[in-house]
């Protein structure tokens, strides 16, 4: 198994751990392409994939590097509408 189909299994059992890292690795993998509006944006970051023209954007989670489970859900929503899962 790859390391982009375990974050995905992992990521379907919506874990309370999945970190923010673990996210940008699976989504970098998927074709995803980080932005961030430099010191303006604060912690909001856009992923956006141009081939499949999706766009997510979220809140890097501080002060630790945890994702809400709204966002895992998002996740998810994302993954779906690609047929990734």
């Amino acid at each position: 198994m790859s390391k982009v189909e375990k974050l995905i299994n992992k990521l379907k059992h919506k874990p309370r751990d999945f970190t923010y890292e673990e996210a940008k690795k699976l989504l970098e993998n998927l074709g995803f392409i980080e932005y961030n509006k430099g010191k303006t944006s604060g912690s909001r970051v856009s992923f956006i994939n141009k081939e499949a023209h999706i766009k997510i954007e979220l809140h890097k989670p501080h002060p630790n590097n945890i994702l809400k489970l709204y966002v895992i859900k998002n996740l998810l929503d994302v993954l779906r509408q690609m047929k990734v899962i």
